[in-house]
């Protein structure tokens, strides 16, 4: 193996290993623990950027059996997205909410994603050394770098899912107990505060959010269980769970409600959380494809 060929594959690792640590900045909100989870996810953007380097060198040399190797990585990436499934649904019992099952395999598809971030951009950082190939190899290293970073940029745009901010605003809601039942900004919530202590409990510590769609075709999203608990999910993972947690839509308006009574008393905190809960891959749908592929029907 030339120093050309060591240089290549070095660069092309390292880039892809870098980007694979990159997106993992992204993933803290979604991410059940660390630093080991981190390390496991790092060796696994290694082993990908690895396989994105050395398949360049293996077609120059003609060694089809190394490049073969991708296809085993691939089955070991669906692997990372069925272990990080399990692990997540094995902690649902031990968090204050339930993450729900939509959720969770949208998490998981998002990891098993990211190591495919990796293994394209170390090819494409090999692919431009391979092809600028100059005699300064400083120029090679900085132009596969340069289209790696791009590449990455790229596939982070391409990549990147909405929020709940993006189709709907987030506002402070009033809560009122009359009685047994909890109400916020007039809408019924529940009817479970049948004890003089959770009652005062919700009317002294209790905390609220009320989503409001910004057009009227986003309450299919926002109207979706899986949708609603994975901001519940949000909430108590971001304010903490002291006692009650609930969520229910209006039917009427397509206003969605989450209330609490949360450890850390702290409104603004609940409301960029909410706001910034990804919306479920399952539960998205573009409007405007739906609205062009009806109008072809008819």
């Amino acid at each position: 193996m030339s120093t050309d060929q060591i240089v290549l594959i070095v660069t092309a690792i390292v880039v892809g290993t870098l980007s694979r640590a990159f997106t993992l900045n992204e993933d803290y909100r979604q991410y059940p623990s660390y630093p080991n989870g981190y390390l496991i996810h790092l060796i696994t953007g290694f082993v990908a950027a690895a396989l994105g380097a050395v398949a360049i060198p293996a077609l120059l040399t003609k060694n089809f059996v190394a490049v073969t190797f991708l296809t085993l990585a691939i089955q070991q990436f669906r692997d990372v997205r069925k272990t990080e499934r399990e692990s997540l649904k094995g902690l649902e019992e031990t968090e204050s909410a339930y993450r729900g099952d939509a959720y969770i395999d949208g998490i998981a598809k998002t990891f098993e994603a990211r190591n495919y971030f990796a293994l394209i951009v170390s090819f494409a950082t090999a692919l431009t050394i391979q092809l600028v190939d100059q005699d300064i190899i400083w120029i090679n290293v900085v132009s596969g770098v340069l289209v790696g970073v791009i590449v990455l940029l790229f596939l982070h745009r391409f990549s990147k899912g909405k929020t709940v901010g993006d189709i709907a605003d987030v506002k402070e809601g009033k809560v009122e107990v009359k009685g047994s039942e909890l109400f916020v900004d007039g809408i019924y919530v529940s009817n479970l505060l049948g004890t003089d202590n959770a009652q005062k409990l919700f009317e002294e510590e209790g905390v609220a959010v009320v989503v409001y769609p910004r057009e009227s075709h986003f309450r299919i999203t926002l109207d979706n269980y899986g949708q609603r608990q994975a901001m519940v999910f949000e909430a108590t993972r971001s304010i903490g769970l002291k006692r009650y947690h609930f969520t229910r839509k209006d039917y009427e308006q397509g206003r969605v409600v989450i209330a609490l009574v949360p450890v850390i008393k702290d409104i603004d905190k609940l409301t960029e959380t909410v706001k910034n809960t990804p919306l479920l891959e399952s539960v998205w749908k573009s409007h405007e494809v739906l609205k062009t592929n009806l109008a072809g029907r008819e």
